[in-house]
């Protein structure tokens, strides 16, 4: 575990947070879920997290393995076509990780999420993390509509709001 990273999570917590991602871009990202939602049967949550601490932390946690832990906590397999999606952003470490439930995990090939995460991330390290955050939620709601058109009544099983870990 690096000083370097441990001084970036130490001083970057939740102000880090609504400093870039104010209520009119958290308003942003929700609107972008909700319209990409109305395409698809699938479910994305989006979730940042300002740094690590305590535990995670002094474990040098990955931000893969800390998404894995998110995804479990939010309920994000909780769908009843396993076809649920989390966006997790370690503001910290400017570090996307997406995690897709089996459902869609199995019809998606790796690379066509770390293509997103590092398009999402190379908004971020520009600051602009509004164009980061939609750009992300609307590339991820192509690829659930690709696997998972809508049929029907959708029924909204995650919140669409973007969550502050």
């Amino acid at each position: 575990m690096g000083i370097g990273r441990i001084g970036k999570h130490l001083l970057g917590h939740r102000w880090r947070v609504r400093k870039d991602f104010p209520p009119n871009v958290m308003a942003a990202i929700e609107r972008a879920i909700r319209a990409g939602e109305a395409t698809h049967a699938g479910q994305i949550v989006f979730a940042v997290e300002g740094a690590l601490d305590g535990r995670p932390l002094f474990r040098d946690q990955p931000a893969r393995e800390r998404a894995l832990d998110i995804f479990a906590h939010l309920r994000v397999w909780d769908t009843t076509h396993n076809n649920g999606v989390l966006i997790y952003l370690l503001l910290a470490d400017r570090d996307v990780e997406i995690v897709a439930d089996r459902g869609i995990h199995v019809r998606t090939d790796a690379a066509v999420w770390e293509k997103i995460c590092a398009a999402m991330e190379a908004e971020f390290r520009q600051g602009r993390f509004e164009a980061g955050a939609v750009t992300g939620v609307e590339a991820v709601s192509r690829e659930l509509a690709r696997h998972f058109p809508k049929q029907g009544a959708n029924p909204n099983e995650l919140p669409d709001a973007p969550v502050v870990i």
